[in-house]
């Protein structure tokens, strides 16, 4: 590729690259076409099928004319685009559209024959629809021949509403490129397959080569070797020296191309400076995934960053995914796997968690403790610097693999936080995610970690957490210590808790960590040290059939060793069929104990690892406050499981979007472009139906009497400025008459000074509350709606909620109910109930207000008013800013 061609002329729209996973797995690069591709579309055109040439000419063309090949890599980028689809140095397939009338374009597509099938044709389409409506664009019409199933399909499939009819032998396709809810369902149910599919050919390779797998002892690529055979990994292992005949008994090769089969997947061991020339020499063997443990690229400063850029662009450029670099690497428990691709010498048993990590320094000594805990796991990543496969990545797949029932993250970054709170909404409801993020109180991110900083404060991201159903823990030990209840046992019903134990202490403990943890103990049954199998399986089948009770914590800790396996085979007796879960804390020992597991799944092949514990083992815990924390987490994930999922966000513009966007780009024309535009909201809030209380400037008592005249009696005096009238004693309420309102102005004038100009505004109805609601567009995450009370104390202590915009009629709900002073809303502590309902109506549409309008940098509206009868917006204020890109996870589907 000479420099001509990695230069592109300006006006060129780099906006419109992307890197994309294929429905197989795989991965190519969409941009638009250049003229420097005039060659590479010569030789395109060479490897198409006369089949293809035909459906997409209507006629036999055996090569392209030189002034055909001008034309086609010639456009305007305007009322002609040309979107390709490269794989390595190679064009695949092309997708074009030609402005045939005001707002419609024809559209055409080619795929190579080797890679149609692969849905190439229909994330190009995604693309060229978005570059279409930027461009004005509306409509697509394509002719298409009758036999021609495969474009036909792509067009009815991708969820835009359409029309076809038959005239002269020709199919006349008409698209409405207007965003629907069925075309974003279409985009997501692609993405999650693509992308889960990436995952599984990770993880399920067929065979493996290990690059840099040395003879030294303790070197990197020899340990992974070994971890490999140790595992008694079922396909071939290659090792790969370009010196040594054989590494740790194993043939070795010279180099990957030098290997006599197939590799599916290859872990890079060798110095940083070395590991692009290896990434090309894989994609040239047909390598289709990559582990690189590899360190020196983005944790080691600025040149280690760019060639960590570059390992992810050249391997995404030849259709690979990239686990790392700087990572531990990954594992399949599957015994038609036993894949331990990894730095650890101890991966985990089989079980039923799946589990992420970002550290690699961390991954082998969290290995060690889930397999200490006896807990097991499916599948285990550890990401590194976490330069392409991400966390995001892995909960698509783990979204449908049977063999994970619980998801465990440990982040120390996000590369998208809005796709993940996307994708956690949606599989919370179906597996719990437990998760640990660090830097909590810096909300930084990691040294050489693609990924943004969220300029969000930590309550927020909880709040963000909340809101997707994901459980947050403080740290590893209780990550474990909740994983274990989930996999293990069903879900409460309630917050209901019996206690049995034998020791009147421990007895005391456990129900006040009930209380402290917002659960309800019932009555606790103290059987005595003397208890046995008998007494304890009484107890136990008395409480679970207790209506009020939802959860029950066994304690037992005999002061001399006694009958501990007959209590614990009497447990196992009772539980098993049990619709409650049932936790221990049994001899102060911690995790998944053999005298308390039921076996699990039996292995698939004479050489498994022996299963773990199965659905219906009792997870014990070192303390009972250890177990009650647990059980508090899994109940309030029950709870958010249990409330209706409600309708998804709308995605069609709302009517009033247009007239909206009018007002912003007025606003925003009449500012530098790197500039920030703070305005009166109150135009950009009718737009949507709310209307804000109008407030009139006043410069003297006299202007303050005839503003009062003219907004009607009651009124209050005010400070006009925003910043100034956060400050105490800047308003005076209830003015009912013009002397009142004259000696309101003057104290009021007085205080703050002749140059702080005041404003009348008429008195909203009392009693009522006053609340604020804020829209914040972090570019990491995207609009982000925060609410919380008005009143001095909720600022203080920063009583706020925080949840991603666009909101649910739940979503309003629960943020309002969210924030610690929530009862003085809802009729508590002697505050008659207000309109909550039209407040979280309100809140909805500041949230579709954030949503629909990317200008909209900051919106306050502050203070309103929740009365008994209504809401009231005394102000509003909203700072604009061109948009610096696209919003995350906005637009069609893309890489990172």
């Amino acid at each position: 590729m000479n420099a001509h061609e990695t230069t592109p002329a300006a006006g060129y729209p780099a906006h419109w690259e992307a890197d994309v996973v294929l429905a197989d797995g795989g991965t190519a690069h969409v941009r638009p076409i250049r003229p420097a591709d005039a060659d590479r579309l010569r030789a395109f055109y060479s490897r198409l099928s006369d089949e293809s040439i035909y459906f997409r000419f209507f006629g036999p063309r055996p090569r392209l004319s030189d002034r055909e090949v001008e034309r086609f890599t010639n456009v305007d980028y305007h009322d002609r685009v040309a979107l390709i689809a490269t794989i390595g140095t190679e064009m695949v397939a092309v997708i074009r559209y030609d402005r045939i009338a005001d707002g419609e374009a024809e559209v055409a597509f080619l795929v190579e024959d080797a890679h149609q099938g692969r849905g190439v044709a229909s994330v190009l389409l995604e693309h060229l629809a978005a570059t279409a409506r930027e461009n004005g664009i509306g409509r697509f019409v394509a002719d298409v021949l009758p036999a021609n199933q495969r474009m036909m399909g792509v067009l009815r499939q991708a969820g835009y509403t359409g029309q076809s009819t038959f005239e002269d032998g020709v199919v006349r396709m008409t698209l409405d490129l207007t965003p629907t809810e069925t075309a974003h369902e279409v985009t997501v149910a692609r993405e999650h397959r693509a992308e889960a599919r990436s995952i599984e050919r990770l993880l399920t390779p067929g065979s493996v080569a290990v690059i840099g797998a040395s003879r030294e002892p303790g070197g990197v690529g020899q340990m992974v070797l070994r971890n490999l055979l140790r595992a008694d990994f079922t396909g071939p292992v290659y090792p790969v020296h370009r010196e040594v005949r054989a590494v740790a008994g194993v043939r070795a090769y010279p180099s990957v191309t030098a290997i006599d089969g197939e590799v599916d997947l290859a872990v890079l061991a060798v110095p940083a400076q070395g590991v692009i020339d290896v990434v090309k020499e894989c994609a040239e063997k047909g390598v289709r995934g990559l582990i690189v443990v590899s360190s020196g690229f983005g944790e080691t400063g600025p040149e280690g960053r760019e060639r960590q850029d570059e390992l992810v662009r050249i391997a995404r450029a030849y259709g690979l995914r990239v686990v790392g670099p700087n990572c531990l690497g990954i594992a399949n428990t599957d015994p038609a796997v036993r894949l331990n691709a990894t730095l650890a010498a101890t991966v985990p048993a089989r079980g039923r968690v799946g589990f992420f990590s970002q550290s690699g320094a961390l991954g082998a000594a969290l290995l060690q403790r889930v397999a200490q805990r006896g807990m097991g796991l499916s599948s285990f990543v550890s990401a590194g610097n976490r330069a392409d496969v991400s966390g995001n990545d892995l909960l698509q797949y783990w979204e449908e693999d049977p063999a994970t029932d619980v998801i465990l993250l440990y982040l120390e970054s996000f590369g998208n936080p809005r796709k993940f709170a996307r994708l956690a909404r949606r599989i919370s409801r179906r597996k719990p995610i437990v998760a640990v993020k660090s830097g909590r109180t810096t909300q930084g991110v990691p040294v050489g970690h693609a990924a943004p900083v969220i300029a969000l404060p930590d309550t927020a991201l909880s709040s963000l957490f909340e809101q997707a159903g994901v459980i947050r823990v403080d740290d590893l030990m209780q990550q474990f210590d909740v994983a274990q209840l989930l996999a293990h046992q069903p879900l409460p019903a309630g917050p209901g808790v019996a206690v049995v134990s034998n020791s009147d202490a421990l007895t005391l403990l456990a129900a006040d960590a009930c209380v402290s943890a917002g659960l309800t103990p019932t009555p606790p049954v103290n059987l005595g040290p003397a208890a046995g199998p008998a007494e304890y399986g009484a107890a136990l089948a008395d409480r679970l059939a207790d209506d009020d009770v939802h959860a029950v914590v066994v304690i037992y800790t005999p002061p001399i060793p006694g009958q501990c396996d007959e209590v614990a085979a009497e447990l196992l007796r009772v539980v098993q069929g049990a619709a409650k879960p049932v936790l221990a804390t049994y001899q102060g020992r911690i995790g998944m104990l053999p005298e308390l597991s039921v076996p699990g799944p039996p292995a698939r092949s004479r050489n498994a690892p022996p299963p773990g514990p199965g659905f219906g083992s009792i997870p014990s815990y070192a303390a009972p406050e250890e177990a009650v924390r647990a059980l508090a987490h899994v109940v309030r994930y029950a709870a958010w499981r249990a409330r209706p999922a409600g309708p998804a966000p709308i995605a069609e513009p709302s009517p009033h979007a247009e007239a909206a966007r009018a007002l912003v780009r007025a606003a925003l024309e009449r500012a530098e472009p790197a500039e920030t535009v703070r305005i009166d909201a109150t135009e950009l809030l009718g737009c949507y139906g709310v209307t804000v209380w109008p407030a009139q400037p006043a410069a003297s008592a006299e202007e303050a009497l005839a503003a009062a005249e003219r907004l009607g009696w009651p009124v209050v005096v005010k400070a006009a400025d925003p910043r100034a009238a956060e400050r105490a004693g800047t308003v005076r309420l209830g003015l009912a008459g013009p002397e009142t309102l004259r000696q309101a102005y003057a104290d009021l004038s007085a205080q703050l000074g002749p140059d702080e100009p005041l404003a009348v505004q008429r008195m909203a109805p009392q009693p009522a509350v006053p609340v604020v609601i804020s829209v914040v567009e972090d570019p990491a995450v995207g609009p982000v709606v925060s609410f919380g009370l008005g009143e001095v104390t909720a600022r203080l202590l920063g009583d706020v909620a925080y949840r991603l915009a666009p909101l649910t009629d739940g979503d309003a709900a629960e943020l309002v109910r969210a924030v610690r002073a929530a009862p003085l809303l809802l009729g508590g502590y002697g505050y008659p109930p207000v309109a909550v309902k039209a407040l979280e109506d309100l809140l909805v549409v500041a949230g579709r207000v954030a949503d629909e309008l990317p200008e909209v940098e900051r919106l306050d509206l502050d203070p309103v008013l929740v009365g008994q009868s209504g809401v009231t917006v005394l102000a509003a204020r909203a700072v604009l800013r061109s948009p610096r890109g696209p919003r995350p996870d906005d637009g069609p589907r893309r890489l990172r």
